[in-house]
Formats: structure tokens, C-alpha cells, sequence
């Protein structure tokens, strides 16, 4: 039998080099290939994040924020002032719980429990006030990379305060806090 002027025994030898004329076309791209310069996979951008440190609304003093389990709390890492006029390092003596009045500011956790959103914020946790004793429900919302918006209620948002808090530059120097862990 014919097919277009060639003989159907001729098929198989037709097939064999087309098969090794891919095979070399696949060796000959693998080998330029690796004669070009590797060109890096694309960076993507690194999305914003609430962990880290922050410096509170007044300048005073900064919180780490960091992943609890599936939740985030906070700790106070820095402080503009940490001793009192005598030279002793600032103790929460406003805590409405005697036994916790002696124990350092500096390494108090002052935010816990906060789970993450469907919006992406973070809600349903607390945030604890040294400089009055008390502690409010709590929600976090970044507005931008370095901006975090800082809201304590009581019970219901519509009796709130809101607070901004700015990231604290990698280099900023922590109070000694693992003595006391």
C-alpha cells in the first residue's frame, strides 16, 4: 500500500526520526539553556504585617506584637523612661490584682488573644492599660505598612477609643526582658 508516494513499511523509519529529531531538539534547548545567565524567579512583594514593633500613640513606649498559637498578643519591649525618679525599673502598681503590682512594665504583656478576621483584622482579644490598671476588649487593623490602627472598646465598638501606633525601626534597643521570663 501507498500513502502519498512512500510505502506503508516506510511509516515506522518515518516515525523512529521523527522521534530523534525531537529528542534532539529537547537537548539542544537544554543545553543553551543552561548556557544563558539563570535569570531569578519574580520577588513577589511582601504584604504588610502586624507583627512586629510598635510604638504606642504617645511615643512612650513600644509593643511587640507577635503570633500566640492562632492568635496574636503583644508585649511591651521598650520604653522611653523605664526606671522611676529613684533609678528602679517601672513596676505595674496600678494592676487591680495585688499580686501582680510588683512585676515589671518592661516584658508585661499587655495584648492577648486576638483572632484573625475573615476582613483581615484582628478582634475579640484585650489590650491592658499600665498607666490606669484596666483592660478593654481590643481590636488591631493595619491602614498601611507602617500604621496600625488600635481600638479599645468595652463590649461594643460604638464606645471606643482609637489610637494609631507606628512601627518601630529593626534597630530600635529592647529593654532586658529575659531575665524575667
Amino acid at each position: 500500500m501507498r500513502v502519498r508516494g512512500m510505502h506503508t513499511r516506510s511509516l515506522p523509519a518515518l516515525a523512529a526520526g521523527l522521534a530523534a529529531v525531537a529528542v534532539n531538539a529537547v537537548l539542544c534547548a537544554s543545553a543553551y539553556a543552561q548556557t544563558k545567565s539563570p535569570t531569578p524567579p519574580p520577588v513577589a512583594p511582601s504584604l504588610p504585617t502586624y507583627e512586629g514593633v510598635w510604638y504606642d500613640d504617645t511615643g512612650q513606649g513600644a509593643v511587640e506584637i507577635a503570633p500566640c498559637g492562632d492568635r496574636l498578643c503583644g508585649r511591651i519591649v521598650w520604653l522611653r523612661s523605664p526606671t522611676d525618679a529613684a533609678g528602679r525599673p517601672l513596676v505595674d502598681d496600678l494592676n487591680p490584682d495585688p499580686a501582680r503590682r510588683g512585676q515589671p512594665i518592661c516584658g508585661l504583656y499587655v495584648i492577648g488573644e486576638l483572632k484573625r478576621q475573615r476582613d483581615g483584622s484582628w478582634d475579640q482579644g484585650w489590650i491592658y492599660d499600665p498607666k490606669v490598671g484596666k483592660a478593654y476588649d481590643v481590636e488591631l487593623r493595619l491602614r498601611a505598612a507602617d500604621t496600625l490602627q488600635v481600638t479599645g472598646y468595652l463590649g461594643v465598638k460604638f464606645l471606643s477609643e482609637t489610637l494609631i501606633w507606628k512601627r518601630a525601626p529593626d534597630n530600635l534597643k529592647r529593654c532586658d526582658i529575659q531575665a524575667r521570663l
